[in-house]
């Protein structure tokens, strides 16, 4: 079974899953942020590809973008880092990324180096629901790679029940129809989108990402699916601190976990 499944299926909630850009701030040190992260207790991680054209993502993750591609980062660069990393670490983990880079370097290529290093699956924001379904669904399945797809406050009611019909990893609830960035609070129509959407009984297990930076929205994301994403405040916070330890210890420590 994928990590992924596995996960979700031992009912485990208040998740927390943590977005790093590869390549920031410091152009080699993937693996020790990673094996950090997992020491301390973070279920799943998101490793960003950094792209030069962000759509989704706010400044903080841009400016880590930006630095990751002078320092040399490539999608090559990534999965050479990513090799022999899988004996010393047993939590999912996911490649968020851009379409444009993924398909400079062929979908297959990216599954078949996904399955080689031990990627469990990835989320591709500007991947339309029908080209996954018809041309990236059947490639990903052959090499055991979880696509994740996005859901907003904007999306269609039939659209939300295709994508649960069709994935089986779990759902990425983006909180709101805006880029990544830190928020203090969700007010109530954040709120009452979560309800909503947990009213549709839907089989995916959740989970909320954009926004979530310290324990009250951290509380209001897991209380309405398994847990929360967390990028742009981990991402500020690696800036700020020595070392991907002390960048999580902080950060656990504003959620109070």
């Amino acid at each position: 079974m994928n990590r992924i499944n596995q996960l979700f299926a031992s009912g485990k909630r208040d998740l927390l899953s943590i977005y790093f850009c590869a390549g920031y701030p410091d152009p080699d040190n993937m693996a020790e942020v990673i094996r950090a992260l997992e020491n301390n207790g973070v279920q799943m991680i998101e490793i960003g590809i950094p792209f030069s054209d962000p759509m989704a993502d706010g400044p903080v993750i841009q400016n880590a973008a930006q630095q990751a591609l002078r320092g040399g980062m490539s999608l090559r660069k990534l999965f050479a880092q990513l090799d022999g990393i899988r004996p010393g670490v047993q939590i999912p983990l996911l490649l968020m990324g851009y379409l444009n880079p993924i398909m400079q370097y062929g979908f297959e290529n990216f599954c078949r180096s996904c399955r080689d290093c031990g990627i469990d699956g990835c989320v591709i924001p500007d991947l339309p629901f029908d080209d996954y379904l018809a041309d990236f669904k059947p490639v990903a399945d052959r090499y055991g790679v979880k696509v994740v797809m996005l859901i907003t406050p904007e999306t269609s009611e039939e659209r939300i029940r295709q994508i649960d019909a069709h994935t089986d990893g779990f759902i990425y609830m983006v909180s709101s129809a805006s880029t990544t960035g830190a928020q203090s609070a969700f007010d109530e129509r954040k709120q009452a989108y979560f309800r909503r959407i947990d009213a549709l009984g839907l089989r995916n297990p959740r989970m909320v990402g954009f926004g979530i930076s310290n324990r009250a929205t951290f509380r209001a994301a897991a209380d309405n699916a398994s847990g929360a994403i967390i990028g742009s405040r981990f991402v500020t916070l690696q800036g700020e601190t020595p070392t991907p330890e002390a960048a999580i210890k902080q950060l656990l420590e504003e959620l109070e976990r």
